[in-house]
């Protein structure tokens, strides 16, 4: 499942950057999604899982923190893709505003 999981955060990351350096801004906008989807699945793959698991704790248990699950990535990670959206949907934006002004859609603005 290790090698499954590096491979799609791989997959995702060299998808990316490839996008990145096309010269399309559409295609630098879902360039820089894919990346933040790849860096998203690396934080929340490194909180740990912990399967067929109480969620809650009972109270006299020793508790050992190594068994259980962090939270804390989970709840970088939603909020990473709710800012994610946000700026997606900034960036189109701007993307439209920028093609009205120059008539095209390349990143320096002029067509090759």
């Amino acid at each position: 499942m290790e090698l499954v999981l590096s491979l799609a955060i791989g997959v995702l990351m060299a998808s990316g950057v490839w996008l990145l350096l096309r010269p399309r801004t559409f295609q630098v906008v879902i360039g820089l999604s894919l990346i933040s989807y790849a860096v998203n699945l690396f934080i929340f793959a490194m909180g740990r899982l912990r399967i067929n698991a109480p969620p809650i704790l009972g109270s006299g248990v020793d508790v050992h923190p190594g068994q259980y699950t962090d939270p804390v990535p989970q709840a970088l990670v939603l909020t990473a893709i709710v800012i994610g959206f946000a700026m997606t949907a900034l960036f189109l934006v701007v993307l439209l505003a920028a093609r009205g002004f120059t008539g095209t859609d390349h990143v320096d603005g002029k067509e090759n």
